[in-house]
C-alpha cells in the first residue's frame, strides 16, 4: 500500500512541479520518506488506541481486586469484558490472553504488566508496569494504587480528547490551505493553458519549481507539527 501511495504522490508532484519522465526518480526518496512518516502515524495511533483501551482495563482490575479477586483472576476477567467490548482482534485484548498463558506457566503477573509496559511505548502502560512491579513485591495497597492511577489516567485522556476537538477545525483548515496551490496551478492550466509553460523543461524552471516544492513540504511538515499537541 505504501509504494502504491508513493507512486501516487510522486505522480502528483511531477505534474505540478517537473512534468519529465527523470522525475519519477524522486519516488524512491519520497517513498522511503513517506513509509518512514506512514510508520510514525501508525504507531501513533496504535499507542493512542491501547492508552484509551488500558484505562479500560484499569477500571476493571480496580473493581476486581475490590470485589476481592486476585490480580490474576482480574486479569481474567478484564480479558473478557474487553473482547465484549472491543473484538478479539484488539491489541489489548491479544495481550491479555497472553497474560493468561503465560500466568499458566508461573509467570508472574506483575511480570507481564511491566513487560507490556516496555513494548507498548505508552508512558502510562509503562508507569502502571513499574509502579504495579514495586508495589506486589512490597506489599502496596493495590485497590488504592489502581484507583489513583485510573483517576490520573482518566483525566489525561479527557483532557486529550478535549484539545482533539478544539483543534480539530484548525487540522480541517491546514489540510484545505494545503490544498490551495495545487488549486491554483490547475486552474491557471484550466484558464491560461500556457501561461506556466515557461516554469516545465527548463533549467530556471525546475530551479524555481523545486524551490517552491521545498516551501511548500516545509511549510506542510510545520503545519502537522502545530496542529500535533501532546499532553
Amino acid at each position: 500500500m505504501c509504494i502504491l501511495q508513493s507512486i501516487g504522490i510522486t505522480g502528483i508532484i511531477n505534474f505540478f512541479c517537473y512534468r519529465s519522465w527523470w522525475a519519477w526518480g524522486l519516488g524512491i526518496p519520497i517513498g522511503i520518506w513517506y513509509a518512514r512518516w506512514r510508520k510514525k502515524e501508525l504507531a501513533e495511533r496504535r499507542r493512542r488506541i491501547l492508552r484509551n483501551h488500558f484505562k479500560e482495563v484499569l477500571q476493571g482490575l480496580q473493581t476486581a481486586v475490590r470485589a476481592g479477586y486476585s490480580m490474576e483472576q482480574g486479569v481474567t476477567e478484564c480479558r473478557r469484558e474487553m473482547e465484549r467490548l472491543f473484538g478479539n482482534g484488539d491489541d489489548l485484548v491479544r495481550e491479555l490472553r497472553y497474560m493468561e498463558s503465560q500466568m499458566q506457566v508461573g509467570v508472574p503477573v506483575e511480570q507481564l504488566f511491566w513487560n507490556l509496559g516496555q513494548r507498548s511505548g505508552v508512558e502510562e502502560i509503562r508507569n502502571f508496569g513499574d509502579i504495579f512491579l514495586i508495589a506486589r513485591r512490597s506489599g502496596g495497597n493495590l485497590g488504592k494504587i489502581l484507583g489513583n492511577l485510573a483517576e490520573v489516567l482518566g483525566e489525561k485522556i479527557r483532557v486529550t480528547g478535549e484539545i482533539q476537538v478544539a483543534i480539530a477545525g484548525k487540522k480541517l483548515e491546514q489540510l484545505v490551505m494545503s490544498m490551495v496551490p495545487g488549486v491554483m496551478i490547475l486552474y491557471m492550466q484550466v484558464t491560461s493553458s500556457g501561461f506556466l509553460d515557461v516554469l516545465y523543461h527548463n533549467l530556471p524552471g525546475v530551479l524555481v519549481m523545486t524551490g517552491c516544492l521545498g516551501v511548500y513540504l516545509f511549510s506542510f511538515r510545520m503545519g502537522r507539527k502545530i496542529v500535533r499537541i501532546q499532553v
